[in-house]
């Protein structure tokens, strides 16, 4: 057992998180309010011949709350999948995931994390779960799609292996994040090891 240190002393006491396929109706239709902040944006340079994309600073920092999505209904298939993590019986986080087998692509569809619970690995476990999966469904690659001023997210995918591949300046148009750029990031993975 390990005791709080002295800057834990105010914080209050955390059951253990569990991670396990979504089972359940309600683990299928658990929905987390999509937000963070950012100090920095990830800013699409064009030229002529390509793009740079370079972290710039900002200040103020932004806060962004991500808007509700059109239900899709239950369209559970074979190769859809979500894990989630549990604080009790509260789900707390989850990863949908879609396996594409033409090009032998786990699609990382949503991942999302309550705001009390980010910051304590939960989403690194839940993509941790996800990139299993895509082994073991034969995945040569996963792939997922992030806004260019979600800093954080894009950092956390950088330490976990994954690249920019390319970006779309059109996706967000017509919508509440008018102006930002979707940037794509994948992973490559070693069917022969771990992760």
């Amino acid at each position: 057992m390990t005791l709080p240190d002295s800057g834990s002393a105010g914080r209050e006491a955390v059951e253990a998180i569990t991670y396990r396929v979504a089972e359940s109706e309600g683990d299928r239709s658990a929905v987390i309010k999509g937000e963070f902040s950012s100090d920095t944006v990830f800013e699409v340079v064009g030229s002529g011949s390509g793009f740079t994309i370079r972290p710039t600073r900002l200040d103020p920092p932004v806060h962004k709350v991500f808007p509700d999505d059109e239900p899709e209904g239950d369209r559970a298939s074979e190769g859809k999948r979500r894990f989630i993590a549990l604080d009790s019986d509260r789900v707390c986080g989850y990863v949908d995931t879609e396996y594409e087998p033409w090009n032998r692509r786990l699609l990382i569809a949503d991942i999302e994390v309550a705001g009390p619970y980010q910051g304590r690995g939960i989403g690194r476990t839940l993509m941790s779960h996800a990139i299993d999966w895509a082994r073991a469904c034969d995945a040569g690659h996963v792939w997922l799609e992030v806004t260019n001023i979600n800093a954080p997210a894009i950092r956390v995918y950088q330490r976990m292996g994954f690249t920019f591949c390319g970006l779309d300046t059109s996706l967000y148009s017509g919508t509440e994040s008018e102006g930002e750029t979707a940037l794509y990031m994948s992973r490559f993975l070693d069917q022969s090891a771990g992760q």
